[in-house]
């Protein structure tokens, strides 16, 4: 069995407080796998500390078997993973065309160019105007992000996701503040974008979960509890108990 991430005995203190407590989890590639848990379990965190914004305390960290606990962010990225925040976070003043064309440059290469017109990358501006097809923006090409809905900046944020043409993506709560409808459509989105790839997300909402995940790990005070199929997350009895004895019982979106 091939994996695209693993995590092995990753540790993380803030002081005398411990966040996460000896976290292992193996990602299979092209695998969808959903981070669930109660506020304050470290969902969060443990993303922050593999896309490299934070350093473990101890532990390990593999993509694609190469270690990257500890790397930059942007090293990170340069490996292979992208992620979204939590906070909608794309470049307010440009186009959606203009966002993705941005987050297209380094993955062909073009660095830090001043004496290049971005006008005539025609790579970037091909691949830009591929993504925005697929985001469902093509109709906003020319729109300022800033004058996007909030579905639609989140989906712009997908696209910026995805431009670099990583094969492992973290998403941070993608669907927060999103009605039913507009949810259901993001599910689909998600599927589809990350089609072949490998993702992680962290959700809440339990019909996203349980429409879009292979597996679901469980975390509760920085440790996983389980880490199995939807079928036996939704059975597990200890997973019941984390949830104050509330029943899994879900209909998923998407399907």
């Amino acid at each position: 069995m091939t994996h695209a991430l693993q995590i092995k005995g990753l540790r993380k203190n803030f002081g005398k407080t411990n966040i996460i407590r000896g976290i292992d989890l193996a990602v299979r590639r092209g695998e969808r796998v959903a981070i669930i848990g109660p506020n304050g379990a470290g969902k969060s965190t443990l993303f922050n500390l593999v896309s490299g914004r934070i350093a473990p305390t101890s532990g390990k960290v593999f993509l694609n078997d190469s270690r990257i606990d500890g790397l930059q962010p942007f090293d990170i990225y340069r490996r292979g993973l992208a992620r979204s925040f939590q906070i909608t976070n794309v470049f307010a003043n440009l186009s959606a065309f203009e966002n993705l064309r941005c987050g297209t440059l380094w993955s062909l290469n073009y660095g830090y160019s001043f004496w290049r017109f971005l006008s005539g990358m025609r790579d970037a501006n091909e691949r830009a105007e591929a993504i925005l097809e697929q985001v469902g923006l093509s109709r906003k090409r020319d729109v300022a992000a800033s004058d996007l809905t909030y579905a639609e900046q989140r989906a712009l944020e997908i696209g910026l996701t995805i431009a670099g043409g990583q094969d492992v993506i973290l998403l941070d709560e993608p669907t927060a503040g999103m009605s039913r409808t507009e949810t259901e459509r993001f599910v689909e989105l998600i599927r589809k974008v990350t089609e072949g790839k490998t993702l992680l997300t962290v959700e809440h909402d339990m019909s996203v979960v349980f429409g879009l995940a292979d597996r679901i790990a469980v975390i509760v005070y920085g440790e996983v509890i389980a880490f199995d199929t939807p079928e036996a997350i939704r059975a597990d009895a200890k997973v019941q108990e984390a949830y104050l004895g509330s029943p899994l019982a879900v209909t998923s979106v998407g399907h």
